[in-house]
């Protein structure tokens, strides 16, 4: 059994996500930023125990120790980068988001 969570950091990055792509114009209607995040969501949370773990690279542990990283592309032009821990606890496995990120600001580090 897995389960997937997300730190507080991340909840908030997400929700605030939502109001600045609309704001910032990359979608002309609130309704359609919120959907794209929605769905960024539900794609990491189906999707992410079936991802290749990378190792995230030593500038990422500001986010957390022994992290990995997997990506989801949502666009031609924009690819997810999410950056979780790994556990156990009791029988379940935990996937744990620390950090995400996009193409435009982080792929340069990978």
């Amino acid at each position: 059994m897995t389960k997937v969570i997300s730190s507080a950091e991340v909840e908030n990055y997400l929700f605030s996500l939502m109001r600045i792509l609309y704001d910032k114009e990359y979608f002309g209607f609130e309704d359609s930023a919120n959907k794209y995040v929605e769905g960024l969501i539900k794609d990491i949370r189906v999707n992410l125990p079936r991802k290749v773990r990378k190792l995230a690279p030593p500038h990422f542990n500001k986010y957390g120790k022994g992290l990995y990283y997997a990506t989801f592309r949502k666009s031609k032009r924009t690819q997810w980068y999410v950056f979780y821990q790994v556990y156990r606890q009791n029988e379940e496995l935990v996937y744990l988001i620390r950090y995400i990120d996009n193409n435009h600001n982080t792929a340069h580090l990978l």
